[in-house]
């Protein structure tokens, strides 16, 4: 089984990050824990430095006073584009069409999407990737749990 960081990540983030529980265990016991699981220790140290460059993401965005136009248009590299298929480039135009993403946001998405360690991404690990995003955006809660919807709306799809 090759388990890849986005992986590690929905397994953080669905059992630990995005939940209410107070008693949040720490970061070692957590790769303890995901070690237990069977995932393999570069992928963990991948997951955490992956995590703790999006809080910096988010601290730096939240300060920055310059906020992009509303009309602006944006024009994937061609890097971008190997990485994010037509797709999840269309998702993400539409996410901030209906408002969910920000100009800010979507950029912050496209960098944490280009800083895992993957050839390409699937509209399903997209969804997720915005939706930590969004998660870790001050001021963000509405369009986080719109997008909560979404992603767990498709998941019950899915199974049925």
């Amino acid at each position: 089984m090759k388990e890849n960081v986005i992986d590690v990540l929905l397994y953080l983030f669905e059992n630990y990050i995005d939940t209410d529980d107070v008693n949040k265990p720490d970061k070692d016991t957590l790769e303890t824990e995901l070690e237990r699981v069977g995932f393999p220790e570069l992928e963990i140290h991948k997951a955490f430095d992956w995590l703790e460059n999006m809080t910096v993401v988010a601290e730096d965005e939240s300060a920055s006073d310059e906020r992009m136009p509303e009309l602006s248009m944006r024009f994937y590299t061609e890097q971008e584009m190997k990485r994010l298929d037509v797709d999840c480039r269309g998702y993400l135009l539409f996410l901030e069409q209906v408002g969910v993403l920000d100009a800010d946001t979507r950029e912050i998405v496209i960098e944490r999407v280009m800083a895992l360690d993957a050839d390409e991404i699937d509209l399903e690990q997209m969804k997720w990737v915005v939706l930590m995003v969004l998660f870790y955006q001050p001021g963000h809660e509405i369009a986080y749990a719109w997008m909560e919807d979404l992603v767990f709306e498709d998941m019950e799809a899915v199974i049925h």
